[in-house]
């Protein structure tokens, strides 16, 4: 009896022994990411890498985050910007997150604008924040490829491999910026009143004021319109930041007494450069719903309306409410992504788990995997570069 119970205290032990060492594994698993990241690549043999510059303002810290997760990829670069209506503590808050996943404090691509600005939405700031986020992401990082914008607001379609998938086959010159050279309305209400913008100049937010006189429609330069959300390639960004031709200054004069400025200024620089009007692509890739007749913002997306994003073949949607149950959707159903976590691409090498996030430990970050839905952005590319080809709808 005694060789009995000696020989079963002796198994209980050994299956306790082996039960914590799986235990530890896990939990050093889930919490300690590879030692060393592995090297980003860049260059034609290689995916392309993008710059996404997301912005928000008070109390879009968590909306930031979550957008930040759904897009991330090693490859990328990454810069946030709260408004200065934010909190500091939100801004810190927000870092203190950043810096909480395993991935993004290895490899050091998310960074966070300390010194942020005041955002007018009607106004000039706006364009301001965007050639200030440009500079910045040209000064940190050599390799990106385009530079994307997004809001708190906004939310992906496809995963990064997808996005990386599909742009390989993509001349890396070329801008997806939709435009239009045909003003209609926007002549006289946009373009023609002047406007003054105060988050420019004013220690405080607020709103922009209408000037007493009008002016002309310039003929110095010909005015162009569209979608405020643009992928820019990094040489028509260069041409902003530095200006070897003083176009891009010009311009920006012009345009800090525009009305929604971010609406032409981009678009109106690209198709008065030479060097540049031929890179446009007539197309944004995102999912957006107007109403009838349309307002000054999209609807809000829901539920009901997953299956047409599903099949648009964007890249991006917008806009949602805060934690909109359509968003867990996206999550579920194409990024396969876990709550907290970022989205899981080839370049995660972790066991998948309820408690073990895949992107805890990683492989080679320079290798990609598309999913189903990089068909279908793939559709949507494709029929955007015939448009291209065809060069009937460039700056027209």
């Amino acid at each position: 009896m005694g060789v009995d119970r000696k020989w079963l205290f002796t198994l209980f032990s050994a299956a306790l022994l082996s039960l914590m060492v799986l235990l530890m594994s896990s939990f050093s698993a889930f919490s300690s990411p590879k030692a060393f990241p592995s090297l980003v690549q860049h260059g034609s043999r290689y995916p392309p890498a993008f710059a996404y510059f997301i912005s928000g303002g008070h109390q879009d810290k968590d909306r930031i985050l979550r957008l930040l997760l759904a897009v991330y990829h090693p490859r990328n670069r990454y810069l946030l910007h709260l408004g200065r209506d934010a909190r500091d503590e939100e801004r810190q808050a927000l870092v203190a997150a950043t810096r909480g996943v395993p991935a993004i404090r290895a490899f050091g691509n998310v960074d966070v604008v300390g010194k942020a600005d005041y955002v007018t939405y009607l106004g000039s700031s706006n364009v301001a924040i965007t050639l200030r986020a440009a500079a910045i992401m040209l000064k940190l990082d050599s390799g990106w490829n385009w530079f994307i914008t997004l809001s708190a607001l906004d939310y992906p379609l496809i995963t990064q491999d997808d996005l990386s998938h599909v742009f390989s086959s993509v001349r890396r010159d070329l801008n997806f910026i939709d435009h239009t050279g045909d003003l209609g309305w926007k002549e006289t209400d946009r373009f023609q009143p002047i406007v003054v913008d105060p988050g420019l100049y004013l220690a405080r937010k607020s709103q922009i004021f209408h000037a007493t006189e009008k002016r002309a429609t310039p003929n110095a330069f010909k005015l162009f319109t569209g979608s405020p959300w643009v992928i820019l390639s990094r040489p028509f960004l260069e041409f902003c930041i530095f200006g070897w031709d003083n176009l891009p200054r010009t311009l920006l004069m012009y345009f800090t007494n525009v009305k929604l400025s971010q609406e032409g200024y981009f678009h109106s620089v690209i198709c008065n450069a030479p060097e540049f009007k031929n890179t446009t692509v007539n197309g944004d890739l995102r999912y957006i719903v107007w109403d009838n007749p349309p307002k000054m913002e999209p609807l809000f997306l829901n539920a009901s309306l997953y299956d047409q994003m599903v099949e648009s073949g964007a890249a991006f949607a917008r806009q949602f409410h805060l934690n909109n149950p359509v968003l867990d959707m996206i999550d579920e159903k194409i990024l396969h992504r876990g709550s907290h976590r970022a989205t899981p691409g080839m370049w995660c090498t972790g066991r998948r788990s309820w408690w073990v996030d895949p992107c805890s430990q990683w492989g080679d970050v320079n290798i990609v995997k598309p999913g189903p839905q990089a068909k279908k952005l793939e559709g949507s590319v494709a029929n955007l570069l015939d448009g291209w080809n065809s060069q009937t709808n460039q700056c027209q």
